[in-house]
């Protein structure tokens, strides 16, 4: 799976929004924070203004927040409402996807890589990034790639 830089600039914005806890914070504050473009971020804090994400509050004192406490939302709402499903095979839906021959097992590997992902995605809010604390399967995942001998570049 690729993370586009659209889905991290969202899910780090988010982060900034959870750590606030309800403080309001304006896109710049967000943008500085984080190192985003701005123009890149206003578009983003639209796309998850619309998929009821984040909201908006005008004036002097106004700025993002999250729509919904930061213990109900997790990466996955931020990742699907800027690229759509966790893990796509040609834009074809995996449970009746079918392969001929050599290759008819292989659907099951798209399903058990997008299972793999769920459990990482669902199962980690913004509530967890904020607290600087991961659930014990996403801390262990994250262990088990820097123990691995081959130490991926990318």
């Amino acid at each position: 799976m690729r993370i586009t830089a659209k889905s991290d600039y969202a899910v780090r914005a988010m982060a900034e929004l959870a750590a606030a806890e309800g403080s309001p914070l304006t896109a710049e504050q967000v943008a500085t924070r984080q190192d985003i473009p701005l123009r890149f971020l206003f578009g983003i804090l639209r796309e998850l203004r619309l998929a009821h994400l984040v909201r908006s509050v005008r004036g002097p004192e106004g700025g993002y927040l999250l729509a919904r406490p930061a213990k109900e939302i997790t990466l996955a709402d931020a990742i699907r409402a800027m690229d759509g499903p966790l893990a796509n095979v040609r834009d074809v839906g995996l449970s009746g996807l079918e392969y001929p021959g050599a290759a008819a097992v292989l659907p099951d590997v798209w399903r058990a890589v997008r299972a793999s992902l769920r459990q990482v995605l669902e199962k980690t809010t913004f509530a967890d990034l904020a607290a600087g604390e991961l659930p014990p399967l996403v801390r262990e995942r994250a262990r088990e790639y820097l123990d691995d001998v081959r130490h991926y570049d990318t």
